[in-house]
């Protein structure tokens, strides 16, 4: 298998960043880590060695980038509106810095990666195709919160206002730019959680990420799996197998 480790300094972020490139060619994916984790996480975890049938045979490019989580949305020492403006900093970065490496690796100036990450990354992933659909080709969400003000974030109800354009389930509805919601039905959205252990937020805030979209005619893969479905990664190896097989990746 073909890898490459890159890092740069990050004018964004005002330090070093690193990610690592997995395969030779194929549809690119940008990989965001689970929660304060880190850009070779996805090697560390067996994800990659559970999909490289297709990293091996062409079929995909994945791009893993580190997190900056405990200085953002974990970070919680600092108000939620300090949180959000690192959070804007790092979205510089992937926007910025990261999108036009990966365009360029592939020889690609239009190409749209699709976003993908498990659990925190699954938020990651969602946050950015919807915030810059110009930008991603869709995602491939797993079991994560898509909402900032509950769960292990640690920010109630009226810290909302501060984090509300990081925060999908709460901006989602008010999107209604014809261009942009054409931008969505044109990219592939597949967002999967389990009934099983450790899952229950991540279920119902997929739920209800399907029905939003629903209700704005955006077509959505919202993948619901069974009670034995746990949030851990033996059941992300199956569900990438799963949606990989089922993907039109070119």
């Amino acid at each position: 298998m073909h890898i490459e480790e890159h890092c740069w300094h990050s004018p964004h972020l005002g330090r070093q960043m690193a990610l690592k490139v997995y395969g030779h060619w194929g549809r690119p994916l940008i990989v965001f880590p689970c929660s304060r984790g880190r850009y070779f996480d996805y090697e560390g975890m067996g994800m990659i060695n559970a999909i490289a049938r297709f990293i091996d045979g062409g079929r995909i490019k994945l791009f893993c980038v580190d997190s900056i989580d405990a200085e953002s949305w974990y970070d919680f020492g600092v108000p939620p509106a300090e949180r959000n403006r690192r959070h804007e900093a790092y979205d510089s970065y992937i926007s910025d810095e990261v999108v036009p490496f990966i365009r360029d690796h592939c020889r690609n100036p239009g190409v749209r990666a699709l976003t993908n990450g498990c659990s925190m990354g699954a938020y990651h992933a969602v946050n950015s195709f919807f915030k810059h659909p110009d930008l991603f080709g869709g995602t491939l969400a797993l079991s994560g919160l898509y909402r900032l003000d509950r769960g292990e974030f640690g920010l109630g109800s009226q810290a909302l206002p501060a984090v509300y354009f990081n925060s999908p389930l709460a901006y989602l509805p008010g999107i209604n730019d014809p261009a942009t919601l054409d931008t969505y039905r044109r990219s592939d959205i597949i967002v999967c959680a389990g009934q099983g252990a450790w899952d229950e937020e991540a279920l119902a805030d997929t739920r209800a990420l399907g029905r939003i979209l629903h209700a704005k005619g955006v077509p959505a893969w919202i993948d619901i799996w069974g009670h034995d479905v746990n949030h851990d990664w033996p059941w992300w190896y199956k569900q990438m197998n799963y949606f990989l097989e089922r993907l039109n990746l070119g």
